[in-house]
């Protein structure tokens, strides 16, 4: 499987995406564009707060990305 095919398998997948600052965001996987990932359904995690929804999309540049998780 080659790093396109892995990309693909990705979009459309609920996913939790982590970053450097600790923020976490879950949601769908909608899109990826150059070096931006879109997400929407959208819970946002912080450290010390309650998850918040959302509204509309997110777009994340990727090297703001520790790690994604799929979730489903």
């Amino acid at each position: 499987m080659t790093v396109l095919d892995f990309r693909r398998t990705l979009i459309r997948k609920k996913v939790v995406i982590n970053l450097h600052s600790s923020r976490a965001f879950v949601g769908v996987l909608w899109a990826q564009r150059g070096p931006l990932v879109v997400l929407r359904n959208v819970t946002m995690h912080e450290p010390g707060a309650a998850p918040s929804p959302v509204d509309g999309e997110i777009v994340i540049e990727r090297d703001q990305i520790e790690f994604i998780q799929v979730t489903g």
